[in-house]
């Protein structure tokens, strides 16, 4: 009787106790869990038929990075002037020219901590983009770099985030989440803003209404129920935003790759299972009942376990990412083009729909076309 009890709660789009979010994780039949979830999205989504995919480029504004996470293979310590680098206009100007004739329509801007950049900088950089292609939009930072910035130039992260929406920042990526645990964040990323930081920094945006996205890094150190306990602090702070702004648009879990990382020199490997990231995508659906967008993350699970989390909870494919630096030098080598990834959505059973940032349909065209 339990089982049908929260399933119908889950149904309801009711908010789940902590408890039962947890039954979820530990006792519910994946077969049931990712019907019901299935249902859900049908019932939530604007047309269950359809499955959302992007075109979008993902461009690092530099790869000097203090945050010392140990996922992460692409940064660079401020002393290592060997390898650092700041992107320049001219080689933004080529990769948006390129991402424009693909048929793209945002830059997803992001990069580490680093120690001397502070919110003029940003400012500058955002206006100059925006004054030279002020159709494209900027999905950039996070809460960890809007920390880190407002930190440097001795303002309020508000403050910050007030200066960045005025240069030209469109919306802000869920970035810098992974498990939001102060003990597991001490664990992966010891010199990343906290928790509290990260969730401040997003209730935040959400009063500004400035739209956000929310993340979520699984398979490494944390526990199934640090997972579960995540995704209720993203459900409650979802709960906080002002009635009528955007808050979460979307939700996006991947799991760990630990190609090479300092987290795999320290004996904590990845193990993919696709079974698992079927229940990550369905418990999600079924938690946070007040977001509508789950994405299946194709870059770090494959093509065929992305299709089969549309049947368990998610309505998007993301974006086709004709850039991506960070996640695939951990050993995520999945690619997709438009054509590729607008197949793997029919032959899963649905209609491909290009969307923009925010879920609105747009025409898919390129320079040929």
């Amino acid at each position: 009787m339990r089982a049908e009890e929260i399933f119908a709660k889950a149904r309801d789009r009711v908010a789940l106790t902590r408890e039962e979010a947890y039954w979820l994780w530990d006792e519910a039949p994946l077969e049931r869990l990712a019907y019901v979830a299935d249902e859900v999205r049908r019932a939530v989504v604007r047309d269950p038929q359809v499955v959302t995919w992007q075109i979008d480029r993902n461009v690092n504004i530099t790869n000097v990075c203090i945050s010392g996470c140990k996922f992460c293979n692409f940064h660079c310590k401020p002393h290592q002037t060997e390898r650092e680098f700041i992107t320049t206009i001219d080689e933004y100007k080529e990769k948006i020219e390129r991402m424009l004739a693909l048929g793209g329509d945002q830059l997803l801007l992001q990069g580490g901590l680093h120690p001397k950049l502070g919110v003029e900088f940003y400012e500058e950089l955002f206006s100059t983009l925006k004054s030279l292609y002020p159709q494209v939009r900027l999905h950039a930072l996070g809460a960890p770099e809007v920390a880190h910035i407002a930190k440097v130039s001795g303002i309020t992260s508000r403050q910050a985030l007030e200066r960045l929406v005025a240069a030209g920042l469109d919306s802000l990526p869920g970035a810098g989440a992974e498990i939001l645990c102060d003990d597991v964040r001490r664990a992966i990323s010891p010199a990343k803003p906290s928790v509290q930081e990260w969730l401040d920094v997003m209730h935040q945006a959400h009063q500004m209404n400035l739209p956000t996205s929310a993340t979520m890094m699984y398979g490494h150190v944390e526990t199934p129920h640090q997972r579960i306990d995540h995704l209720l602090k993203i459900r409650d702070l979802q709960a906080r935003c002002p009635e009528g702004n955007w808050g979460f648009i979307a939700f996006i879990p991947w799991i760990f790759r630990s190609a090479g990382t300092r987290l795999e020199q320290e004996g904590v490997h990845s193990h993919f299972s696709p079974l698992e990231y079927v229940r990550v995508i369905a418990v999600s659906r079924l938690i946070l009942n007040n977001i509508r967008n789950i994405q299946a993350s194709w870059l770090t699970v494959g093509k065929a376990t992305a299709q089969l989390a549309l049947h368990s909870g998610a309505n998007d494919m993301g974006s086709i990412m004709i850039e991506e630096n960070v996640v695939s030098s951990a050993g995520a080598h999945n690619k997709f083009d438009a054509e590729g990834i607008q197949q793997a959505i029919r032959e899963a059973g649905f209609e491909p729909r290009l969307r923009d940032q925010l879920y609105r349909p747009r025409e898919y065209r390129t320079a040929d076309k």
